[in-house]
């Protein structure tokens, strides 16, 4: 499961165009600490949002305004 969460995280980083706050994020992070602790970063936040996904039965939003109030 972890090689599958690195190699989802370094695609969203480096071959997704699509907007959305977290690729914000790992841009700005990829700044301030470099590519491969940005990935590693990414990586276990995407393992987070999953499990808050699962137990909560929610679905992922890409833009702000998606999120419930």
């Amino acid at each position: 499961m972890r090689k599958l969460l690195y190699e989802a995280a370094n695609i969203l980083i480096q071959r997704v165009s699509r907007f959305s706050p977290l690729k914000a994020w790992a841009m700005r992070l990829v700044g301030r600490r470099g590519m491969k602790k940005a990935i590693v970063a990414t990586a276990r936040k995407l393992a987070v949002i999953m499990t808050r996904i699962w137990r909560d039965g929610t679905t992922f939003a890409w833009t702000k305004e998606g999120l419930p109030a």
